[in-house]
């Protein structure tokens, strides 16, 4: 490259970290810092105060029916309400960026919190693209009103500046009427995944990589004024047990969570290999005996657990897992899954966490690097924020993050995509992947049928 040109990326570069406004520094990362009645104004640092209220309705009856935000499972987590503010970051560094962003965001605001709880204070709804070259942005947002549950603890955090914290109370309102979505497969349906899936096994023989994931999606289009928190609602209620999220437009629930961290301890589980659930209790019971004994399946929760324990070398002592994965039953399938703790021993933030251990052998395949290859060269689409993490971190960096999986896409022009995925190893066989690939679609397209 021409050193002119050098420079010029590099000038480039630096523009898109820092933006200037009426005098006030924003830190890298930032897009839009602003205050929902003027937007044009760049927000001072934020004031944030949080209090404890005796109850709070129904999150999803208080939230945005265009756009909503939230992350809960069995009842407790958060939501949010307007915009405080918004950071966007792209490409490679996307995850240290933005962890470099917020905790300059962090330092400087002014935080009242007399909950203390995981939740309450400063917190940041997440959602970050799967790919380094991906189109889609990664976000942070910031809401002006943040509504918390946990433990029975339930508190409203208002957020802005010295002059705009947020007044306003979160009235509740009845959710939208049910509404359905015909999907279609677009160019890559059954057949070409099928192909894609035989490809990969191939490459596996000849040595190149050792499991890979594969997507497809599923698009349609979502009916004029439909209100979102609908969708939200059939998840939570239909699958309790797991993260349902909605962040800027990606909207699901995942059972798998990438990275949980508070008070220098983290957890995270473990999710590779599936099957179906029976029918009546006999037939549950075998496929949950059969998927427990299955070499193909339990070769690809190794590799999967592998690469997550890989990771968190560098950022966790005292790491423990149980010798043999379990069988996690939920709704619609069986998994094997792995639960993993340990000790944070550098102070890593949850961002930093996530950036370390994402993309783990379960949504991308290993070794990683070839895996990704594959995956490019056989995924004719961008799988956007799809397979990224999900979730929320506060002002000390820690957080929940889930893998966002079981999950739509909605755009500003009210198209929605909705992915699923699975992972090819040798034995892999492509009627049987498209068949699980079907299986997990079920949570999003029986909740639009």
């Amino acid at each position: 490259m021409c050193g002119s040109c050098s420079q010029d990326a590099q000038a480039n570069a630096q523009a898109k970290r820092t933006v200037r406004t009426r005098g006030t520094r924003i830190p890298r990362g930032y897009d839009e810092m602003v205050n929902d009645s003027d937007p044009s104004v760049a927000a001072a640092p934020l004031v944030v105060k949080t209090t404890r209220v005796d109850d709070i309705a129904p999150f999803l009856t208080l939230i945005d029916p265009k756009r909503p935000l939230l992350f809960v499972r069995r009842g407790d987590g958060i939501a949010g309400i307007g915009t405080a503010a918004r950071l966007t970051f792209r490409g490679p560094t996307r995850m240290s960026d933005a962890a470099s962003a917020w905790r300059e965001l962090a330092a400087e605001a002014q935080v009242d919190d007399e909950v203390r709880l995981a939740g309450s204070g400063l917190v940041a709804f997440g959602s970050f693209a799967f790919a380094d070259d991906s189109d889609d942005e990664s976000v942070l947002i910031v809401p002006r009103l943040v509504l918390g549950r946990r433990d029975g603890v339930h508190w409203i955090t208002r957020i802005g500046g010295v002059d705009t914290l947020a007044t306003e109370s979160a009235e509740p309102t009845p959710l939208g009427r049910p509404f359905s979505v015909r999907f279609g497969t677009g160019t890559f349906g059954e057949a070409e995944f099928g192909a894609a899936v035989s490809h990969a096994v191939e490459a596996i023989e000849r040595g190149e990589v050792s499991k890979v994931v594969l997507a497809r999606s599923l698009e349609g289009d979502l009916p004029e004024g439909a209100d979102l928190r609908v969708l939200a609602a059939d998840l939570a209620m239909g699958y309790p047990d797991t993260f349902t999220f909605a962040v800027d437009g990606l909207i699901g629930s995942s059972p798998e969570t990438l990275i949980s961290s508070s008070k220098g301890r983290i957890t995270a589980r473990v999710l590779a290999g599936s099957t179906a659930r029976g029918v009546d209790a006999a037939s549950d019971a075998a496929a949950a005996l059969a998927l427990a004994t299955s070499p193909k399946d339990l070769d690809e929760h190794a590799f999967a657990l592998r690469s997550l324990l890989l990771s968190l070398d560098a950022h966790a002592t005292d790491v423990t897992t149980a010798e043999t994965p379990f069988t996690l039953r939920l709704p619609n399938v069986w998994h094997l899954a792995t639960d993993v703790a340990g000790r944070l021993t550098d102070g890593a933030s949850s961002l930093d966490l996530i950036d370390s251990v994402h993309p783990t052998a379960a949504v991308a395949g290993t070794p990683t690097v070839d895996a990704l290859r594959a995956i490019a060269s056989l995924e004719p689409f961008d799988r956007g924020r799809y397979a990224g993490p999900v979730g929320w971190l506060g002002a000390d960096g820690d957080g929940e993050w889930a893998i966002a999986l079981r999950c739509a896409q909605v755009s500003p022009d009210g198209r929605i995509r909705a992915f699923a995925g699975a992972g090819i190893v040798r034995e892999s066989d492509p009627a049987h992947e498209i068949a699980e690939t079907t299986m997990k679609f079920r949570p999003i397209v029986d909740a639009l049928a």
